[in-house]
């Protein structure tokens, strides 16, 4: 475990040293919400396929009433020490992760992240952020807890040996470079709900490998958002105090998800957090009514029920080739 215990030594020691040489305690004090947010986005962040800016950005954006790009500059800011952190501690611990879909996803993130950055988070308004985030979120939160019984059922294929074919490099990197180039881009999270369904929708795969994987994926991406934007020449200053009230809270708590959540069960942290998906959705519409037109309330519905029902039917499909490899496999 030493890398991950150098880690928090490197993280600590320089969190120290920036508030004792330029005496930002006012900044902790100010900036106490966030801190105490993190609190719980920082376990949700280890212990789910949902990054800590999950929590993070609806807290800035829809309660903080800041501007939904500071919102995704923090996700980036944020994640990239605490999912970082927790994927350090998965990897010290030898979780079971699928290295081929982490490499494939990676390697499109990579390549989508940074030309959504440049090219598609510019066009979209604000408003339309706040909508995407907020659809994404609670159709993914619906299909969880519909199908909740299902997909937290430990799959028979742990521990078997399975072929090595074309669509598990090809999708996994169109998943990285769509999901890097649209929502995370956008808002800062988002490519791990993408990697994590594509995981236990069509590869069947159990909770104990699809989570882990989609907690990597999303500390990849933010690293790269957070390089990204340093090069760009976009200032991350108006980011500064909340990320340095947070970090020290998610340097521990994301790792401490991944640990605790093994002992209480993904399945009633997924639940309660997908019900959360669902209340921060009509929140939004709440506080945002007058703002919106019809054409906002078209895609509220229609947005969260096609996805909704994109997961149902990619559920049955994977579940039908699941079965037919093990049918192959008693064979």
């Amino acid at each position: 475990m030493w890398p991950f215990f150098a880690f928090l030594v490197l993280i600590y020691g320089s969190w120290l040293f920036i508030y004792w040489n330029y005496s930002c305690w006012d900044e902790l004090r100010t900036h106490w919400q966030i801190a105490l947010a993190m609190f719980f986005g920082s376990y949700v962040a280890g212990s789910t396929p949902m990054g800590g800016g999950t929590v993070g950005f609806p807290i800035l954006v829809m309660l903080l009433h800041e501007v939904p790009q500071l919102g995704r500059d923090f996700s980036f800011c944020i994640q990239s020490i605490g999912m970082t952190s927790a994927s350090i501690f998965l990897f010290c611990r030898r979780d079971q992760i699928d290295r081929q879909v982490l490499v494939w996803s990676c390697a499109g993130s990579l390549i989508g992240t940074p030309l959504g950055i440049l090219f598609i988070e510019p066009l979209i308004s604000g408003l339309w952020i706040k909508l995407l985030f907020s659809i994404l979120w609670a159709s993914f939160g619906a299909f969880t807890i519909i199908k909740i019984g299902q997909i937290s059922v430990p799959t028979k294929l742990i521990g078997m040996a399975q072929p090595i074919r074309n669509c598990d490099r090809v999708l996994p990197f169109v998943i990285g470079l769509i999901g890097g180039g649209t929502v995370a881009a956008i808002t800062g999270v988002g490519i791990d709900m993408f990697v994590y369904l594509y995981l236990i929708l069509i590869k069947r795969t159990d909770l104990r490998i699809a989570i882990p994987t989609s907690v990597v994926i999303m500390a990849f991406t933010s690293l790269v958002g957070v390089a990204t934007l340093s090069l760009k020449g976009h200032s991350l200053a108006p980011v500064f105090p909340f990320w340095l009230a947070a970090a020290p809270i998610v340097a521990l708590g994301a790792p401490l998800g991944s640990f605790v959540v093994q002992m209480i069960g993904r399945g009633i942290t997924l639940f309660v957090v997908s019900l959360l998906c669902i209340v921060q959705l009509g929140w939004l519409c709440v506080q945002e009514f007058e703002s919106l037109q019809a054409i906002h309330w078209i895609a509220v519905i229609l947005g969260t029920f096609l996805g909704v029902g994109v997961c149902i039917y990619l559920l049955t499909h994977g579940q039908q080739n699941h079965d037919a490899i093990l049918v192959r496999h008693c064979d």
